[in-house]
C-alpha cells in the first residue's frame, strides 16, 4: 500500500521558486509546485509507510535551505 500526502510549505520570501525546484528532486516527491496565498509551495508525495513518508518530510524536505515552514496533509480514501 502506498501512503500520499500533499506538503504545504512557507517559504522565505522571494524563496517559492528556488523551493519548488529543489523539493521536486526529493525521492519520493511526485510534484511540486510554486503558488499564491498562505503557502509558497504545494507538494504531492508518495512512500511505502507513513514513517517512511515522515522520514520524507522531516529529513528531506524540512532541511531544504529557504522553508520556514511545512504542512503535512495525508490522503484519505473514505
Amino acid at each position: 500500500m502506498v501512503v500520499q500526502a500533499y506538503i504545504l510549505i512557507q517559504t522565505d520570501v522571494g524563496k517559492a521558486a528556488e523551493v519548488a525546484r529543489a523539493v521536486g528532486q526529493v525521492q519520493g516527491v511526485t510534484l511540486a509546485e510554486d503558488v499564491t496565498g498562505p503557502y509558497d509551495v504545494i507538494v504531492r508525495a508518495e512512500a511505502s509507510s507513513v514513517d517512511e513518508l515522515g522520514r520524507i518530510v522531516v529529513s528531506n524536505v524540512q532541511n531544504l535551505e529557504g522553508i520556514t515552514r511545512t504542512l503535512t496533509c495525508p490522503i484519505v480514501h473514505i
